[in-house]
């Protein structure tokens, strides 16, 4: 555990990965595949967008499910990379995550496993080290998939928490956990287009749809902001009283793996430290345009982020 000053960002990952990425020149049933260099990069929603809030200069601790070899090996990525962070233990081993880059058609194919069934002790465990750890942290950021055995109302018990004790939550989930979650309400969440439409069970076909899809979580008291990514489109960035929409930055695109997370940080980090909520957007659009430009989960660097942040173009709606 670090001994580094209390942090402004707290995030949680209960279904860390120990990513690993290689290359094949075409993935085909049947026949061997013979694969390029493994690079490995510590994994999981909540450890991505601390690492990426590290690397911009704030102060964060990641929570995260540590166990067996593989935790190991994420924690020593971790540290490696200086991120201050806590080993949550569980008995067993810590999920690992295979992306394969088919070099033929620059497509990423993305195998995702479900992660350790986590026990009711050792969920309760990290719920009231979450809680505890957050005492000192305005900005709570739950981000990624509830592993087996972890309620589905998991994020909704910690957004209670964080309303009771003033904090604010980032939540970036999905399904069952999404919607509990934003049932109790959130500070801000990040859904992707995909989520949002099967969240509100329609279809979001045109700015327009999407535009009020946002304002109903925020009417409904379920969001305070709604950051909604489009992918190729961009993404909008709606609050009660203002919206944003912001095409996505031409870049050459190494892969797309990361990419969400690094938005996530780059809007937390901007947000911590009190920017507004459109230069928040702005480096966030310009932190998710970084990550494409490294393999894997190597996700944004600093330089690039602040090189291409200048690029954004914001359009108010």
């Amino acid at each position: 555990m670090s001994s580094a000053p209390a942090p402004d960002i707290l995030t949680l990952t209960l279904n860390p990965a120990l990513d690993l990425l290689t290359t094949v020149e075409r993935v085909q049933p049947t026949h061997k595949l013979r694969c390029g260099p493994a690079l490995f990069h510590p994994g999981g929603g909540g450890v991505n967008v601390a690492r990426v809030v590290h690397r911009l200069g704030a102060g964060v601790r990641a929570l995260y499910t540590e166990g067996g070899a593989t935790g190991r090996e994420l924690r020593a990525l971790l540290d490696q990379e200086g991120v201050p962070c806590e080993g949550l233990p569980i008995v067993a081993p810590t999920r690992e995550s295979l992306s394969v880059h088919e070099t033929s058609s620059g497509l990423d194919w993305r195998f995702v496993l479900p992660g350790p069934t986590l026990l009711p002790a050792e969920w309760a465990a990290c719920e009231q080290r979450f809680v505890q750890c957050g005492a000192t942290a305005g900005h709570w950021v739950l981000s990624g998939s509830l592993p087996p055995g972890v309620p589905d109302d998991f994020y909704a018990r910690l957004a209670r928490q964080a309303r009771l004790q003033g904090r604010r939550l980032v939540l970036d989930a999905s399904g069952a956990a999404l919607g509990a979650a934003l049932a109790e309400g959130v500070y801000l969440v990040k859904p992707s287009l995909r989520e949002l439409s099967e969240h509100l069970g329609r279809p979001l076909d045109d700015e327009p749809a999407c535009l009020a899809a946002a304002r109903q979580l925020i009417d409904q008291g379920q969001a305070e902001i709604v950051a909604l990514t489009l992918g190729e489109r961009g993404a909008l960035l709606v609050s009660a009283r203002q919206a944003w929409r912001a095409p996505a930055l031409s870049v050459p695109v190494a892969s797309t793996i990361g990419a969400g997370d690094s938005f996530v940080g780059g809007l937390v980090w901007a947000l911590a430290r009190q920017d507004d909520l459109e230069q928040a957007l702005r480096l966030a659009m310009a932190a998710s345009a970084a990550a494409l430009l490294s393999e894997g989960t190597a996700l944004c660097q600093p330089a690039e982020v602040q090189r291409l942040r200048a690029q954004v173009r914001l359009e108010a709606l």
